[in-house]
C-alpha cells in the first residue's frame, strides 16, 4: 500500500519529470529550416500543431485508414464523377493485399497487373507505360519510398552534405502527421512523388477508394499541396501494386507511374538486405546498366532503410550516376506550380543539382529570403536514429497534440502559436488543449499523441525513482 508520504514523492518526481520531458521537447519549430536543424530523433518525432494542415483536417480521411471521398467535399465528388466512367470494369484483386484467392490468368495477363507479372506497358489504349528505369546509362534513379519519416534528419543531411537529390515518395497520411518534415524535401530540392493516402495494396480497393487515396495525396488543398506548396505529377503504388484499372484513374488525374527494376527489400531487415545492395552493386560492376539505366528501391520507413542507404551511398555512386528520377528524364518543371524548376540531367551531372527556389515557394514555407540558401537547408551534422518510426497507424502522429510552445509557420508564412505554452516554472506545465469543434482525425491524433508524451513521461520517472533509490543508499 503507498503511503502518503510515498504518494506525495511520486507526486514531486512526476512534476520532475513532467517539466524535464517538456523542457527536453522545447526545440525552435518556427519553419523548415530551424526543424531541419534538430538532431535528437526523439525530438524530431515528438508531436505538434501545424496550422495548415490542421485547419485542413476536416477535408481529409482519418490518417491511416483506406480513403474515401469526405462528406460535402464537392470538388472530389465532382471530379470522380467525371472520371468513373472512362475506369476499366476491372473488379479489384484480393482483400487488403492477399491475393492468394484471385483467379487470374498469369499467361495472357489481361490487366498488365504488376503484382503479378511486373508488367508496365498498360494494354488499353491512351495510357502511358509505367516508368520503371531511367533512359540515361550508367544511373539509376535515386530515391526513397514511404516518408516523411520523423526523424530523417540524419539522412537528409547526410544528401545535403554529398550534393544528392533524391525522388522521394510521400505518403499522405504521413504529409499530414509531419507537416514540416515533408516540406525539408522541397528545401532541400528533392523530387516529390505520392504514395497514396495510406499505404495500402491499390488493386484490392474499389475505383473510388483508389481515386480517394490518390485525390488527398496530390489535388488542389490536399495533403502535399496544403503542406508543401506543390502538386506531384508523380507517383508510386505501395508494393508496386498497380494494373490498367488503377493507371487509368491515375492517368485521369494527371500523374505518372514510377516504378523500379530492383528492390533492397531494406524494410525486411536481416542480412538480406545487404545481399541484396551487394547483388545490385555486382549487376552494376558487371555491365547491367551500361546502355540503359534503372530504379533501385529503397525505403525511409525506419533507422535500418535509412542507415542502409548511407552505408551503401558510396559504393552505389562510385559504379552508378545517382539522380533523381525526374531528373534523368529531363522532366524540369515536375510540378503542376510552373515556378519550381528543376536542372537537365547535363546540369545535373555538371554539378548545378538545385536550382533557387523562388520567392513565392519561400514565402509559403515561412522562411525568410535572407535565410535561404539556393542548395538547402543544411541541418547539424548527425548521426541516424537509432529509434525506429514505423508508417503505420502506431507511429507517433504529429497533428492534434505539442509538447511545446514552439510556434509553426502558416501557408502565408503567418507564425501561429501551438496548443501547449512553456511551463512556468519546473513543477508547472499546460497540457495541449484540444479544440471543442475538434475533428475525429484531431481527437485520434490528440490520444495518441498524449499517449506518447505520457509513455516519456513515464519513462523519465522510472528513471528519476531508480536515482532516487540510490541517492538513498
Amino acid at each position: 500500500m503507498r503511503t502518503p508520504t510515498t504518494i506525495l514523492l511520486l507526486s514531486s518526481l512526476g512534476r520532475i519529470a513532467l517539466s524535464a520531458t517538456v523542457k527536453r521537447a522545447e526545440p525552435d519549430r518556427s519553419n523548415v529550416v530551424t526543424v531541419s536543424k534538430i538532431t535528437d530523433p526523439a525530438q524530431q518525432c515528438a508531436p505538434y500543431w501545424y496550422p495548415p494542415s490542421d485547419n485542413y483536417s476536416n477535408k481529409f480521411p482519418p490518417t491511416w485508414t483506406v480513403a474515401s471521398i469526405v462528406s460535402g467535399d464537392t470538388v472530389a465528388q465532382n471530379k470522380w464523377n467525371s472520371i468513373k466512367a472512362k475506369i476499366p470494369a476491372i473488379a479489384p484483386k484480393g482483400v487488403n493485399g492477399d491475393f492468394s484467392s484471385v483467379n487470374y490468368d498469369y499467361g495472357s495477363d489481361p490487366d498488365c497487373w504488376w503484382t503479378a507479372t511486373q508488367c508496365v506497358t498498360s494494354k488499353r489504349s491512351g495510357i502511358p507505360p509505367d516508368v520503371a528505369k531511367i533512359p540515361e546509362p550508367l544511373s539509376a534513379g535515386y530515391g526513397f519510398d514511404d516518408g516523411p519519416n520523423c526523424s530523417h534528419n540524419a539522412l537528409y543531411d547526410f544528401l545535403n552534405q554529398n550534393n544528392q537529390k533524391a525522388t522521394v515518395f510521400y505518403i499522405g497520411s504521413n504529409v499530414i502527421n509531419w507537416p514540416l518534415q515533408a516540406q525539408r524535401a522541397l528545401y532541400d530540392g528533392h523530387e516529390i512523388c505520392a504514395h497514396s493516402w495510406s499505404h495500402n495494396a491499390m488493386t484490392s480497393l474499389t475505383s473510388e477508394q483508389a481515386f480517394a487515396e490518390i485525390w488527398y495525396t496530390v489535388r488542389p488543398v490536399q495533403a502535399i499541396k496544403s503542406v508543401v506548396g506543390v502538386t506531384p505529377t508523380c507517383w508510386r503504388p505501395p508494393y508496386g501494386d498497380t494494373d490498367d484499372r488503377i493507371r487509368a484513374i491515375v492517368n485521369a488525374l494527371g500523374l505518372t507511374t514510377v516504378l523500379w527494376q530492383y528492390d533492397s527489400f531494406d524494410w525486411m531487415g536481416g542480412a538480406q538486405v545487404d545481399t541484396n545492395y551487394g547483388d545490385f552493386l555486382t549487376k552494376a560492376r558487371s555491365g547491367e546498366f551500361n546502355r540503359v539505366g534503372t530504379i533501385f528501391l529503397q525505403h525511409e520507413n525506419n533507422e535500418f532503410g535509412m542507415s542502409k542507404i548511407m552505408q551503401y551511398y558510396s559504393d552505389m555512386k562510385s559504379v552508378l550516376k545517382l539522380v533523381p528520377v525526374g531528373v534523368a528524364m529531363n522532366k524540369t518543371r515536375p510540378y503542376v506550380e510552373t515556378n519550381i524548376e528543376f536542372p537537365t540531367y547535363n546540369e545535373y551531372m555538371s554539378g548545378t543539382t538545385m536550382k533557387p527556389l523562388p520567392a513565392s515557394a519561400l514565402s509559403f514555407l515561412g522562411v525568410p529570403s535572407s535565410t535561404a540558401s539556393s542548395t538547402s537547408a543544411t541541418a547539424s551534422t548527425s548521426k541516424a536514429s537509432t529509434t525506429t518510426t514505423a508508417t503505420s497507424g502506431a507511429s507517433v502522429t504529429g497533428t492534434g497534440t505539442s509538447t511545446s510552445n514552439a510556434s509553426s509557420s502558416s501557408a502565408s508564412g503567418t507564425k501561429t502559436g501551438s496548443g501547449a505554452s512553456t511551463p512556468t516554472s519546473s513543477n508547472t506545465v499546460t497540457f495541449p488543449v484540444l479544440p471543442a469543434n475538434a475533428t475525429k482525425a484531431q481527437i485520434q491524433a490528440y490520444v495518441q499523441g498524449m499517449k506518447t508524451m505520457f509513455d516519456s513521461l513515464l519513462a523519465s520517472l522510472n528513471g528519476l525513482t531508480r536515482r532516487a533509490a540510490e541517492w538513498m543508499v
